[in-house]
């Protein structure tokens, strides 16, 4: 991947002691549960029409007004049964994949994670996506913590029961807590996230960095003295996973 150049003081400010990065259309250029989705599906020699339809279906549960979180706990119904050692297996092949195709990193965000890691930062991964998604991610780049979705697995197997999705609010919370457990205060984190439901993440650091130009973040970065770094381009991602992995207001979606 080649260089990009990153202003040194991207994170807003000096080096901080732990760095949270959202995942999704932050540090990877696609939106990773459904692209996952249909990969896994396709491993498991379903036709294209099991995953057109169990797509489907999350989408008309959003239009017809369930929330995110609910819809959220439905796309993780979808592995219920399934081993656990398969769908990780799945993961790493899709990652794997993704990764030889070229455009799946996205540099911005990752320069500043790599720069943050060189000065002894711990980065913390937060997503709404899972750990067989984001495993090989934080391998990849050297994530330290991965705070996610945490489907319940018993007896090695997804039982498609999800507690808590790791969305909105829930993202702050997971990183505040990981801050406490750590004696990191506020003015010593940072926090990168594209869209509204990372708001209130990057409401938890003194470092708030918004990637792209979700006009909400924008907002508070501009308020808090936080930065903001290029965002992926219009069509470099896509958009089926607005439903699950998102809440909040947030720009337009581009034609996609």
């Amino acid at each position: 991947m080649p260089d990009v150049p990153i202003s040194p003081d991207s994170s807003g400010g000096s080096a901080v002691d732990i760095a949270f990065f959202d995942v999704d259309e932050t540090l990877i250029t696609v939106k990773s549960m459904f692209r996952f989705l249909e990969f896994h599906f396709r491993e498991r020699g379903l036709p294209p029409s099991a995953y057109a339809g169990a797509a489907g279906d999350l989408r008309a549960r959003s239009a017809a007004g369930v929330s995110r979180r609910d819809t959220n706990r439905e796309y993780y119904r979808l592995f219920a049964g399934r081993p656990a050692e398969e769908v990780f297996a799945h993961g790493r092949a899709w990652f794997d994949a993704e990764l030889a195709g070229g455009t799946l990193l996205h540099p911005p965000a990752v320069e500043a994670l790599r720069r943050h890691r060189g000065e002894g930062t711990t980065i913390a991964l937060v997503s709404g996506s899972f750990r067989p998604c984001l495993e090989p991610v934080a391998q990849l780049l050297g994530a330290d913590e991965i705070l996610c979705s945490e489907p319940e697995i018993v007896g090695g197997h997804f039982t498609g029961h999800l507690e808590r999705p790791v969305i909105g609010p829930e993202k702050g919370r997971l990183a505040r807590e990981l801050m406490a457990r750590r004696a990191v205060p506020a003015p010593r984190a940072a926090a990168y996230g594209d869209h509204a439901s990372d708001l209130d993440l990057l409401r938890s650091v003194g470092h708030p960095v918004a990637v792209g130009d979700d006009l909400v973040l924008g907002a508070h970065v501009t308020e808090a003295g936080g930065r903001t770094l290029p965002g992926i381009g219009p069509g470099a991602a896509a958009g089926d996973d607005r439903a699950i992995g998102r809440t909040g207001p947030s720009r337009p979606t581009p034609a996609r």
